[in-house]
């Protein structure tokens, strides 16, 4: 029989991050923050957003000895390449602004072509979850949202899923299915 997680660190430094994960887990488990043991995130060098997450949840759970729960994130576009990629929360800057990184995506944009806004951009928000105990991997998932660059930001909760424009958008099915 397979034990339940009662306790779990959400690998974020990013609060609001750390409340949208935590309101989704059941109510039974005892959410911790990175913020409770005073660590930094660990530099994020994978290739992709699965070695990111893994990354994340690996290091946040060898520091804590807690299972951890950690996920890397961001939007693909695809006539810049599949940018900004693994890179999204960067093209916010350190402070992660992220209309400075939604302004430099319509920025990209206009460069790549002056009538993007009048097209359908094909784009996707894609979000790579893992869970982590010490050393042992548990799970690792990948989800994607497939849709288009909306021409203005549309009123959303969470980072660059502003500007991506899908009829059924769903947050919690977006990050967690």
């Amino acid at each position: 029989m397979k034990k339940k997680i009662s306790k779990l660190l959400i690998g974020t430094n990013n609060r609001g991050k750390y409340k949208e994960i935590k309101d989704l887990l059941p109510k039974y488990i005892k959410t911790h923050s990175t913020s409770e043991f005073k660590l930094k995130s660990p530099r994020e060098d994978g290739l992709t957003f699965i070695e990111n997450s893994i990354i994340k949840s690996k290091y946040f759970s060898k520091k804590t000895k807690l299972i951890c729960l950690a996920d890397d994130s961001g939007l693909e576009i695809d006539i810049l390449d599949k940018r900004p990629g693994i890179y999204s929360a960067r093209w916010g800057g350190k402070k992660g602004d992220f209309k400075k990184a939604i302004n430099r995506v319509y920025s990209e944009l206009s460069k790549k072509d002056k009538n993007w806004k009048h097209k359908k951009v094909k784009a996707r928000f894609i979000c790579a979850l893992s869970i982590f105990y010490l050393e042992k991997k548990i799970a690792t998932t990948l989800g994607k949202v497939e849709g288009h660059i909306s021409a203005k930001p549309k009123v959303m909760d969470v980072n660059s899923k502003k500007i991506i424009v899908d009829k059924n958008f769903n947050i919690k099915k977006v990050l967690y299915t």
